[in-house]
């Protein structure tokens, strides 16, 4: 008998394995990228502390598209960047929350890399 995958039990397990590698101090913390349907938002995490330093998502006001389309991913990812900077973050370490790195995780990347970020 064949049986049906969980597509979210599945991306939890990625995205374990990435965050056995992956984790932020205070000099990088760790820039984390959930994708859902609707929505996408970013978050920049000191994990030996346990707090979010900055967050950026498609709900906030500075955000033109309301989808989790890759004009929104673009917008998210220069919201981003530009209030790490306002708060002193330049270098960050990528986390990609069990997504593959393409399409809509790859232009949020890539437009946080434009707007200063080093990862």
């Amino acid at each position: 008998m064949i049986t049906k995958t969980d597509r979210k039990a599945e991306r939890q397990r990625r995205h374990i394995r990435v965050r056995r590698k992956v984790f932020g101090t205070d000099k990088c913390p760790r820039l984390c990228v959930f994708r859902s349907n609707n929505n996408i938002s970013v978050q920049i995490i000191d994990d030996i502390k346990g707090n979010t330093l900055a967050q950026a998502s498609t709900m906030d006001k500075e955000v033109k598209t309301k989808h989790s389309n890759k004009e929104a991913a673009k917008e998210v990812g220069a919201l981003i960047a530009k209030r790490a900077l306002e708060k002193n973050i330049k270098s960050v370490v990528f986390d990609r929350g069990g997504y593959i790195y393409h399409g809509v995780v790859k232009e949020l990347a890539d437009a946080a890399r434009e707007g200063g970020l080093d990862f």
